[in-house]
């Protein structure tokens, strides 16, 4: 068995003789590779190692991005002042770094004007180029036409 101490060279020994120097350091044997040719086993703290992997998980986890989804929910005869109201909110979302579900939302016989909703969704769209992306083109699902922006990476 390789055996790795702590700030040393790795050293090959029986089984028998890694545990009886890591119980003389009043530390564990910690098997690290099994096939490999020998075996490698480390001699350290085994709780020390589990906080530290503890830790460095944790640490990856709160470095992922988390992606925020913000709705913005549109009739198809909005107004023009309650549709600039929303492209307001849209520039904040997009320049706060969240993704955009902008809807519109149709409701008993408004689903005869499928064009007018698209018509605004696409308006949006051209009016936020420069802050976001178009991540998915405005689509029928059910009531609702739904599109995806997501904002442009800084430089």
């Amino acid at each position: 068995m390789r055996v790795v101490q702590e700030g040393g060279e790795p050293k090959i020994m029986t089984t028998q003789a890694a545990i009886a120097k890591a119980k003389d350091a009043d530390l564990d044997l910690v098997l690290i590779s099994e096939k490999a040719d020998p075996p490698i086993a480390k001699i350290l703290d085994y709780k020390k190692f589990l906080y530290d992997q503890k830790k460095k998980q944790k640490e990856i986890k709160n470095k992922a991005q988390k992606v925020v989804v913000k709705e913005i929910r549109f009739g198809p005869n909005t107004d023009e002042h309650d549709y600039e109201f929303k492209k307001k909110h849209a520039v904040k979302f997009l320049e706060d770094g969240f993704k955009i579900k902008a809807f519109v939302f149709f409701r008993g016989r408004s689903i005869l004007f499928k064009d007018k909703g698209e018509i605004l969704l696409l308006r949006l769209a051209t009016e936020l180029e420069e802050l976001g992306t178009v991540e998915q083109m405005p689509k029928l699902e059910g009531k609702r036409m739904i599109m995806m922006l997501a904002p442009k990476k800084k430089k």
